[in-house]
């Protein structure tokens, strides 16, 4: 009994170092971890504790191993995954509207939290976006990568529940890009424009602006391919805005 005790506390030390060393950052969501001969060295467990540890994150879904390959991180936190499978047996119209909610919040956090550091990636992703003009744009299915601009907003939150949260709703809409059943709703030169008006408004700090701002954005960035009507640019809730006076062009004081 003592020893199967102290085998299942170097099970749990185990996990607890492997996810360390994830949420950390210390491997990147995508990367393969160290092999299995290298964890038993640099943790000094024995070969059945690894494989019992990364079993148990791979429940989890933070870890994926692939056989002759290796095993990579799939999630930061087990939050995202669990999240995902929930919002995978909802109807993607609803997963749309939480992921509005999640970045109007993201958003203005931001103005409030970000650091020059974040602001200048920020500007460094949108230049490249619009360097880049209609070869390549943060769709769903680019909105994950540590550069993309939106992925930058929400870690710009300094929230790592937001991040989290947020990457478990875009790996449902990753996989609903790959069937074809969402599809950009703007235009390559409407997106650039929202986008300049937010970092416009981190810059500034101007929460009110950049809450805005996310929400005329993201109801008319993602769209349908189930939905019957005619795509609008501009949707029922950015409409509701703009007659409320809210005007996503304006200058910014002091930008």
């Amino acid at each position: 009994m003592a020893g199967s005790t102290r085998g299942s506390q170097k099970v749990r030390d185990t996990i607890d170092f492997l996810r360390a060393k994830i949420t950390a950052g210390d491997w990147e969501v995508g990367s393969l971890i160290p092999k299995e001969p290298e964890l038993v060295e640099l943790i000094g467990v024995g070969r059945s504790t690894v494989r019992e540890s990364v079993r148990s994150l791979a429940a989890f879904g933070m870890l994926e191993s692939v056989p002759g390959v290796g095993t990579f991180v799939r999630s930061r936190t087990p939050v995202s995954s669990i999240i995902s499978e929930f919002l995978a047996d909802q109807d993607l119209e609803e997963v749309l509207v939480y992921r509005r909610s999640l970045e109007i919040e993201a958003s203005q956090h931001a103005a409030v939290n970000r650091t020059d550091e974040q602001l200048a990636a920020l500007k460094r992703a949108l230049q490249a976006s619009v360097t880049a003009g209609t070869q390549t744009h943060d769709t769903c299915n680019r909105s994950t990568t540590p550069e993309s601009f939106h992925r930058l907003i929400v870690e710009a939150s300094g929230s790592k529940l937001l991040l989290d949260l947020y990457l478990g709703v875009m790996s449902v809409l990753e996989r609903a890009g790959a069937e074809n059943r969402v599809f950009l709703g703007t235009t390559i030169e409407t997106m650039h424009s929202d986008h300049r008006a937010l970092v416009e408004a981190i810059e500034a700090r101007d929460v009110r602006h950049a809450a805005h701002t996310m929400a005329l954005h993201v109801d008319r960035d993602l769209g349908l391919h189930t939905d019957m009507l005619e795509l609008n640019t501009q949707t029922e809730r950015a409409t509701s805005l703009i007659e409320a006076g809210y005007d996503p062009d304006r200058t910014i004081a002091g930008s």
